[in-house]
């Protein structure tokens, strides 16, 4: 059987190889009447083949088939031409009973049915194929990221493994592929469909004047001999050339292949045994409008008996992709969780930690699963798109789990494999915010919102009306989740940026200045250093989109200073713009400054040492300096509610890291770090 098909798998690079030779050798009578019915019986098959197959891609092979197609009318309309100028009108039995069938003596009607079946193909189905292939061209390229998202957030979701996304994706890539081939090869049926009204005429106006020159006898006999052979042989070479096109159609209205043409040709062709079955009996009924029976019984029984030896073969042998799996198993079935594990490398799998996990409890599962409506997915991929925009890191993908150890309508998010925080969610609800405390007068089920610890209701669905028209924000369960997960992305963000993400941000920037990247990285500045300076960046919410600038400033004072920390101080100065429209408001910014004697105190007690300098302060001065940094955040918090304070560039560094275990969400900036436009305005001075 193996090697049948292996015959069948190198007989069509010979078969593409007898067409072209079609072209040159005359072909005897039967023979062409032969090629003649395997033509017609090849599109028949490939016409039903179209109506079996899902998908495009089950079919992947169709726009190479198409041309082969297209060469083979050609060829046989070259041959045909050959006989018929040749052979005093006689093309074979196939163009005669054609001819003779379609005319029935009259030469104007099998004309007019030629002209009108040509220009049918023409006008109609290819024209109508090749527009349908262009616009599913341009629309699958369109649609490809869009897929490749969608692709990324179920592997990022546990929902498939690595395996199905890539196969998702180079199927993907295959689709695009296939309508852009069809985009092409639909223009290979509209030049056949004009060769054909050109041959045609050539077949009548020079058959008439061979006949003439051969006294071929009256002229009524040479119109009605010539006339009969060039209308069969046009329609011999349209009809299937119709079902071409309708199987085009067909095709591109409802893929590069993945083997050689060879291949995917037979692997494709053996899948729809059916189809081969009914073509062949199809082909038997042309014997009663005189078509030769020797030709048509021959082609029947191929078709008929290809197609009962791959039902049987079916039945004996696993598929392909059946035994491709197979051969992927291990020989040796698992029997228990033991034998597993006796394989070390199983082992190491448990030590895979997940960056950024949520697990949810089993109430919580619809807000997840796409097929019960769920939309969570689709918002986590457009918040890391945000993100990227906004702060220059792409976060790694969130695996969302189901969890049995935690409350139904509880969520837990974990960073690095460790929970970080934890909410609770009820599903039929949505989360109201109360326009002040006087006004929160609708009832509900109190509890805290959990990315900001605000106080809240869980207002039921029967409420949501009266809640809004009091003036209350009411936010949905999703976006309850999302809003906490991203506040804890940006709390975690510089946790997460490791030197793999590096390395792909220095890539992306090499596309654009190569020379930067080669001339500072890993020359003046290695990659983990480059990643301590843009991890400090991160913890303070300061964004790295800007890798030129912050690379060339590396490059300009990573050579002469080795403290990651001061070279952290010059690329925030450089990052001045970014800043000041990070943390201003219209071009104001609102701030408490440091009194200069807390600044001096502090720069007394820097220490300096060759791997970088600290902070030696006493306790007391720590605790005078603390508390007076609390009064004043305290004494603004109701008109910022982000304070930002004011110091020196030199001070800066020193003054964040001792309020920080204190004061971590308060934003610590230099003279240096405001750029020349933005107003400042003193809301407070911090003295002891």
């Amino acid at each position: 059987m193996k090697k049948i098909l292996s015959m069948f798998t190198n007989s069509v690079a010979a078969f593409v190889i007898v067409i072209v030779f079609l072209i040159i050798i005359p072909l005897p009578t039967p023979v062409l009447d032969f090629m003649f019915i395997m033509q017609l019986a090849l599109s028949l098959v490939i016409l039903l083949m179209t109506m079996y197959v899902k998908r495009a891609l089950d079919f992947a092979v169709f726009p190479t088939l198409l041309l082969v197609t297209t060469l083979l009318r050609l060829g046989l309309n070259i041959s045909s031409t050959r006989s018929i100028l040749t052979n005093s009108g006689y093309a074979g039995e196939v163009v005669k009973t054609f001819g003779q069938f379609v005319i029935r003596g009259d030469v104007v009607v099998g004309l007019v049915i030629f002209l009108i079946i040509v220009l049918v193909q023409f006008l109609v189905i290819t024209k109508g194929s090749e527009r349908v292939a262009e616009v599913s061209a341009r629309f699958t390229l369109d649609a490809m990221p869009g897929k490749q998202m969608a692709i990324d957030a179920d592997l990022s979701s546990g929902l498939i493994d690595e395996q199905t996304a890539r196969m998702r994706r180079n199927d993907i890539q295959r689709e695009a592929s296939f309508f852009g081939a069809m985009d092409g090869a639909s223009k290979f049926v509209k030049g056949d469909s004009i060769m054909s009204i050109v041959v045609t005429f050539i077949n009548l106006i020079g058959g008439i004047v061979i006949g003439f020159l051969n006294d071929g006898g009256s002229f009524m006999d040479i119109i009605q001999t010539y006339s009969t052979a060039t209308c069969g042989d046009g329609l011999m070479s349209q009809i299937p050339a119709l079902l071409v096109s309708v199987s085009t159609g067909m095709l591109v209205t409802r893929s590069s292949a993945e083997a050689d043409m060879n291949s995917d040709f037979i692997k494709q062709f053996r899948r729809q045994p059916i189809a081969l079955i009914i073509g062949g009996i199809a082909l038997i009924f042309l014997m009663f409008i005189g078509f030769p029976p020797v030709q048509i019984l021959i082609m029947s029984a191929i078709l008929i008996g290809g197609g009962f030896l791959l039902l049987r073969r079916e039945k004996q042998y696993v598929p392909d992709d059946a035994m491709l799996m197979e051969e992927e198993m291990p020989s040796e079935q698992i029997t228990s969780e033991a034998e597993y594990y006796r394989n070390i490398d199983n082992l190491y799998e448990l030590l895979n930690v997940e960056q950024i996990k949520i697990e949810f409890g089993y109430s919580l599962i619809p807000l997840v699963d796409e097929s019960s409506g769920g939309n969570f997915l689709d918002r986590v991929v457009m918040f890391r798109k945000q993100y990227a925009l906004e702060m220059g890191i792409v976060i790694p993908p969130v695996q969302l789990k189901d969890s049995g150890q935690i409350n139904p309508n509880q969520y837990s998010i974990c960073i690095k494999g460790e929970e970080v925080a934890r909410g609770d969610i009820l599903v039929d609800h949505y989360l109201g915010l109360a326009p002040s405390e006087e006004e929160d007068t609708v009832d509900g089920i109190d509890t805290i919102e959990p990315a900001f610890g605000i106080k809240a209701k869980w207002i039921s669905d029967d409420k949501k009306v009266k809640a809004e028209l009091l003036g209350y924000t009411l936010i949905d369960p999703v976006s309850v989740i999302i809003t906490h997960l991203s506040e804890i992305i940006k709390a975690h963000a510089y946790e997460l940026l490791n030197r793999a993400e590096i390395n792909n941000m220095l890539e992306n920037l090499r596309k654009t200045n190569e020379a930067l990247v080669n001339d500072t990285v890993p020359t003046v500045i290695t990659v983990g250093d480059l990643q301590k300076v843009l991890c400090r960046l991160l913890q303070e919410q300061v964004p790295v989109r800007d890798m030129e600038t912050i690379l060339e400033t590396l490059g300009d004072y990573g050579a002469k200073i080795k403290d990651t920390d001061m070279l952290t101080e010059y690329v925030r100065q450089s990052l001045k713009r970014t800043i000041s429209h990070k943390f201003a408001d219209a071009d104001q910014l609102k701030v408490i400054s440091l009194d200069a004697k807390v600044e001096n105190l502090i720069m007394g007690a820097v220490k300096k040492m060759d791997s970088g300098s600290y902070l030696a302060l006493d306790q007391e001065s720590i605790q005078s300096i603390i508390m007076a940094t609390t009064a004043q955040i305290e004494r603004i918090r109701d008109i910022v509610p982000s304070p930002v304070i004011l110091t020196s560039p030199i001070v800066r560094i020193y003054y964040k890291k001792l309020i920080d275990q204190f004061c971590p969400n308060v934003n610590v900036l230099s003279f240096n770090e405001i750029d020349s436009h933005i107003q400042i305005q003193a809301l407070g001075t911090i003295e002891i």
